[in-house]
């Protein structure tokens, strides 16, 4: 079947929320104003529980169907936006300098308050939809302050389902990866403490902006000669700061970056080769290096049943032929992943107009998803809860 007739007659006022929502984006846990919506639209169209302030800004709607079965299926979508300041000069850009929704979010709850409107108006379903909005996906531990919470023990659910937009060029496309699809991630910052002197008299000092810069080439050969060929893993130095006038040499010098893997192993085995190489760097050079990890997102794993009933939903609403689960894994990462490490679930992806990446600037959602996204969310509720004959 095509989108739903009734998700498609409501596309105009789901753009409208999503344009609203684009033009006043909000950083990870400052949700307020997108929170209010969500809220204020699931209470408007009769979603039977509405609880706010879960997690901190997140929110999660319960509604239950014509039947009287005990089942319970969750969806989520993310709220929130990035850093970012805008470039797409579009007449609904960011009111917000410097902060701007380029990877979907506000997509992603606009389709969900699609399926959440439709549901609540037809109620086609035996069991009961929880509807999660969830705040700071973007590296701030939303899902995580959720589950802290009692997400799942406050409103328990059989199975859980995501989905995220791709600007692959091509709407009306969805693919899912089975198994491992998304890398888990940690971050690190890396603290150089040397001796400061004047920078036309450097043999005064330990020059800590040297062995800084060292350590970045030094990581790589970890990936190089660590690590099994087949064993995928990503390490990125994203941050280099040190000095502050062009005749000193700095006393310190940090580092900043990532590691993203699929096994918990390779990324204990990073973190032990990084702690050594920094080790020996302090050792060789006389200087203090001080190393801290933060474990940032789970792997994300797709279950294998779960996986077949979200490409089954998707299939229903773009068509068989337009469905893959042969996705490959993507070193991305997703805390969607979390609520996975708990409950099972799947996490998939639909194709879109455009072909700007995401976490650019440029980035422009095709807002032809809206009325697809919030179908597929809601042929999930209908397949996994079906009514009796």
């Amino acid at each position: 079947m095509p989108n739903l007739p009734e998700i498609d007659a409501n596309t105009p006022q789901l753009t409208s929320i999503f344009r609203d929502l684009h033009a006043h984006p909000e950083i990870g846990m400052e949700e307020v104003r997108t929170s209010a919506i969500v809220a204020a639209k699931l209470r408007e169209w009769g979603v039977d529980e509405v609880h706010e302030g879960v997690g901190k800004t997140g929110v999660v709607g319960i509604l239950r169907g014509k039947g009287q079965g005990n089942r319970r299926i969750g969806l989520r979508a993310d709220m929130d936006a990035l850093p970012i300041h805008e470039a797409t000069g579009l007449p609904h850009a960011s009111t917000a300098p410097g902060t701007m929704h380029a990877c979907g979010h506000d997509g992603h709850t606009t389709m969900l308050l699609g399926a959440a409107q439709y549901l609540a108006a037809s109620r086609r379903f035996d069991g009961t939809a929880v509807f999660i909005f969830q705040p700071a996906e973007e590296g701030l531990g939303g899902a995580r302050a959720m589950i802290g919470d009692g997400l799942f023990q406050r409103f328990p659910v059989d199975e859980v389902y995501g989905m995220h937009n791709q600007p692959t060029g091509e709407l009306c496309r969805a693919s899912l990866c089975k198994g491992p699809a998304m890398a888990g991630a940690s971050f690190f910052d890396i603290t150089v403490t040397g001796k400061g002197s004047h920078a036309a008299m450097p043999q005064q000092s330990r020059d800590a902006l040297v062995v800084a810069s060292g350590l970045v080439g030094q990581f790589q050969t970890i990936l190089a000669r660590n690590l099994a060929p087949l064993d995928q893993a990503v390490l990125s130095v994203t941050q280099i700061h040190a000095g502050s006038a062009y005749n000193v040499l700095p006393e310190t010098a940090t580092l900043a970056g990532t590691i993203r893997f699929f096994k918990p192993e390779i990324r204990d085995l990073m973190q032990a080769r990084m702690r050594a190489i920094c080790e020996g760097a302090a050792q060789g050079y006389d200087m203090i290096v001080d190393v801290a990890f933060r474990e940032i997102f789970d792997v994300l794993i797709n279950d294998a049943d779960l996986s077949d009933a979200w490409t089954g939903a998707a299939a229903d609403i773009l068509g068989a032929d337009k469905v893959s689960d042969t996705q490959q894994p993507v070193t991305g990462s997703e805390d969607f992943a979390d609520m996975l490490q708990m409950i099972p679930g799947a996490y998939g992806n639909v194709g879109h107009a455009g072909t700007v990446p995401l976490h650019n600037p440029g980035f422009v959602l095709d807002e032809g998803i809206l009325p697809i996204g919030a179908s597929i969310y809601a042929r999930l509720i209908e397949r996994r809860l079906p009514v009796a004959a």
